[in-house]
C-alpha cells in the first residue's frame, strides 16, 4: 500500500457514510478515483460510478458498498437525553457505553451512549439485555431548547470514526464493513488503468448495502455488466466461539476469502483461484450454500443474470466499534483482482 492508497484509506475511515447519508464518503472516492477514471457518475440513488476503458464492449462490474450502519435521531426529551433508531443490524450489547457523532447540518456533536446505571438496577434488569429502543445519548446538554436548536429528527448517527493499529498488519475500527471494499474496487481501477484496457471496468461505491442490498441493485441495472464482483467482509473464524465445521477456517493475515457456492458464476470462482495460485496470492476458499447478504446477491440477478464472483476480507466482530481486518489481506485482494480484470478475453469464458 504507497501513500496514495494509505492516505484513501485513512480518509475512508474517517469519514461519515451510514446508509441513506452517503454523500461526504462518495466525495472521498471521487477525489482519489477521479484521476484514474474516464468517466465518474453519481446516480439519483447516490452510488458513485467510475468507468474507465468505456469503449470495449465487455463490461465488468466491481462493487463495495460504502455505507456503514448506525442510528437516526428520532426523539429529543425534554432533558435534552437525544433518542434514537438503529440502521442496520447492531448487537444492542455493542451500544452501551460507546461515544457517538451526531452529524448535524451546523456540524458534527459528540455524544455518549448511555442507559440506567448498573447501581440504579433492580434484581430484573440486572438479568436483561438491553434493547436499543431503552437507550438514549447524552450530549451534556440539559436544556433541550438548546439541543433541539441543533440536532433535527432524522440525523445520522456514528460511532466515533477512526481506526487503530494493532500488532503487525491488523488494524481496528467501526465501518470496516465496508469501506475495505471500497478501498480494493477503486485501487483495482487505479492499478488497472496504468495497463491495456480490455475491458469496461465500472468500480463502484455502493450505497445502502445494510438496508437492503438496494444501491447495488439499481447500479448493476443501469451498468448491465456481464461481469460482476463483489468485494465485501466476511467473518474471520479465528477467534473463540465459532463453529468453523459451518463457517469455515478463515484467518486474518491468510488473503483474501473466494467464495464458491450458488450464489456465485463457478467459472467466475475457478477463474479467481487459478490466478491467486499462479501468482501466488494468499487466498482462502469458503463455501456459501445460500443467497448471499451482500451486494453479489443483487449483483447475480440483475437483468437477465450476471455472471458473478464474491471476494470478501476477513473481519473479527463485525457490527462493532472494534473490527479488525488486516491491511495485507486487502493489498492482496486488490492484486487479485486487478489480475483477474487483466485475464478477461471474452464473456464466453464465463457461461456455465
Amino acid at each position: 500500500m504507497d501513500e496514495t492508497s494509505s492516505n484513501f484509506f485513512d480518509q475512508l475511515l474517517l469519514t461519515p457514510g451510514v446508509s441513506g447519508y452517503e454523500a461526504e464518503i462518495q466525495k472521498v472516492v471521487r477525489g482519489f478515483i477521479a484521476p484514474f477514471a474516464e468517466s465518474l457518475q453519481t446516480d439519483l440513488h447516490g452510488n458513485l460510478i467510475a468507468l474507465s476503458g468505456q469503449t470495449q464492449p465487455i463490461r465488468v462490474m466491481l462493487a463495495g458498498h460504502c455505507d456503514q450502519i448506525g442510528l437516526l435521531v428520532s426523539q429529543i426529551d425534554d432533558n435534552g437525553f437525544v433518542f434514537t433508531q438503529t440502521v442496520g443490524g447492531w448487537d444492542p450489547a455493542q451500544l452501551i457505553g460507546q461515544n457517538v457523532v451526531i452529524w448535524a447540518k451546523a456540524g458534527p456533536i459528540p455524544g455518549v451512549i448511555s442507559r440506567k446505571a448498573i447501581h440504579l438496577q433492580d434484581e430484573n434488569e440486572k438479568k436483561q439485555m438491553a434493547k436499543a429502543n431503552e437507550l438514549w445519548i447524552d450530549c451534556g446538554v440539559v436544556d433541550s431548547a438548546k439541543i433541539k436548536g441543533l440536532i433535527r429528527i432524522g440525523d445520522s448517527v456514528t460511532l466515533r470514526l477512526g481506526y487503530q493499529k494493532l500488532i503487525g498488519d491488523a488494524v481496528c475500527g467501526p465501518a470496516m464493513d465496508d469501506r475495505v471494499g471500497v478501498w480494493v474496487v477503486m485501487e483495482v481501477m487505479r492499478r488497472w488503468s496504468q495497463g491495456t484496457k480490455n475491458v469496461a471496468l465500472y468500480s463502484v461505491s455502493t450505497v445502502q448495502e445494510e438496508v437492503g442490498l438496494r444501491g447495488s441493485k439499481t447500479a448493476a441495472y443501469g451498468i448491465d455488466p456481464q461481469i460482476g464482483i463483489a468485494v465485501d467482509v466476511t467473518h474471520a473464524t479465528d477467534c473463540p466461539g465459532i463453529d468453523k465445521r459451518q463457517s469455515g477456517e478463515i484467518y486474518l493475515g491468510r488473503g483474501p476469502v473466494i467464495f464458491r457456492g450458488p450464489n456465485i458464476n463457478y467459472r467466475v470462482s475457478d477463474r479467481l483461484l487459478e490466478l491467486a495460485v499462479k501468482n501466488e496470492i494468499p487466498h482462502q476458499i469458503a463455501a456459501l450454500g445460500r443467497a448471499a447478504s451482500n451486494d453479489s446477491n443483487s449483483l447475480q440477478i440483475s437483468r437477465a443474470g450476471v455472471a458473478t464472483g464474491l471476494v470478501s476480507i476477513p473481519n473479527r466482530y463485525m457490527h462493532s466499534a472494534v473490527e479488525t481486518i488486516s491491511l495485507k489481506d486487502i493489498d492482496a485482494a486488490a492484486t487479485l483482482l486487478t489480475a483477474f480484470v487483466q485475464s478477461i478475453s471474452s464473456v464466453e469464458e464465463f457461461v456455465p
